[in-house]
């Protein structure tokens, strides 16, 4: 499974929006500054992710982007499902079309790998991507 690139977009600009949590509002110029993304894909980013209530805009004097809820309270499925639309691995689950549909004994089993996913998108809130890169652990336990 790959995101797209659009997706992969909106988690970098999330992280980024979450990094001015607290200390006032920002703007998709300032984001893709920061990201260096280009500032028409972050305002792309930016309307698909205040649509579902991840983003929320202030106008005004002082006005900009802000975070609609608390980091700690978004998650990485959040973020992916604003832009790509419910996780599901395969068309069919969404009605799309299949050459086996009517014999595809796999197809029942199809919503629990999807929960599976989900579930762990949901574990990873999107105060833990804005953070530094992650340690590598060390699975071996030996120091170097």
């Amino acid at each position: 499974m790959r995101l797209s690139n659009l997706a992969d977009y909106a988690v970098v600009t999330m992280s980024a929006a979450a990094r001015h949590c607290g200390g006032g509002r920002t703007s998709a110029a300032e984001l893709a500054a920061e990201t260096g993304l280009p500032v028409p894909t972050v305002q792309k980013v930016v309307s698909k992710l205040s649509a579902a209530g991840l983003l929320r805009s202030v106008r005004g004097a002082g006005g900009g982007l802000q975070l609609a809820r608390p980091a700690a309270a978004i998650t990485l499925a959040d973020i992916v499902e604003a832009v790509e639309g419910p996780i599901a691995l395969t068309a069919c689950i969404e009605g799309g079309e299949c050459a086996i549909d009517h014999t595809c004994s796999v197809k029942p089993h199809w919503p629990i790998v999807n929960a599976a996913l989900r579930g762990a998108l949901a574990d990873i809130p999107l105060t833990q991507l804005s953070k530094g890169a992650p340690r590598e652990s060390n699975p071996t336990g030996i120091s170097a």
